[in-house]
C-alpha cells in the first residue's frame, strides 16, 4: 500500500494517537490524527481516510455521535471504521454496531492486532505474524 492512502486515528489521548501512528506508518500507509468527534469528522469529509480507527470514550461529541454524522457522508467517501475501546462490552458494541462501526479492536492493541484488522478489511495483505493475534473481532 502506498502512504498516500491514510488512515484517521480518532483518540483523545496523544500518547494512543502517536502509537497507533508508529504501527500504522510501519505498515505503509499515511496517518491523520484527530483528538476528538467533530475534528474527527471535518476530516473524514476533507480528506476521505481508508478507515477509521475511532476511541470508544471522547471528550464532548462522543463516538456515537461521530458515528451517526459517519453515516450521512456519501456512501463512497464513508471508510470502515474500527472502534477501539477499552472494554468488552457487548452493549457497547451493539450500539457502536447499530450506528455504524462493523468492526472493533480492544486496547491495549499492537501491531499484529491492527495489521490483522486491516487485512479484514482488505487494506493489506494477510501478515503471517498477525494473524497469531485472537484479539481481531468483527462485530
Amino acid at each position: 500500500m502506498a502512504e498516500d492512502k491514510k488512515i484517521l486515528i480518532t483518540d483523545d489521548s496523544d500518547l494512543i494517537r502517536e502509537i497507533t501512528a508508529r504501527i500504522v506508518k510501519e505498515l505503509d500507509f499515511g496517518v491523520l490524527e484527530a483528538a476528538n468527534a467533530e475534528e474527527s469528522i471535518e476530516i473524514c469529509r476533507e480528506k476521505k481516510p481508508v478507515a477509521v480507527f475511532l476511541d470508544w470514550d471522547l471528550p464532548s461529541l462522543g463516538a456515537l455521535d461521530f458515528l451517526r454524522a459517519a453515516s450521512e457522508l456519501p456512501a463512497e467517501d464513508r471508510p470502515p471504521i474500527v472502534l477501539c475501546a477499552t472494554e468488552n462490552d457487548p452493549q457497547q458494541f451493539t450500539l457502536a454496531k447499530a450506528a455504524g462501526a462493523a468492526h472493533y479492536i480492544l486496547k491495549p492493541y499492537d501491531r499484529d492486532t491492527i495489521a490483522a484488522k486491516l487485512s479484514e478489511l482488505g487494506l493489506i495483505e494477510g501478515d503471517k505474524s498477525a494473524q497469531r493475534t485472537n484479539v481481531m473481532q468483527t462485530l
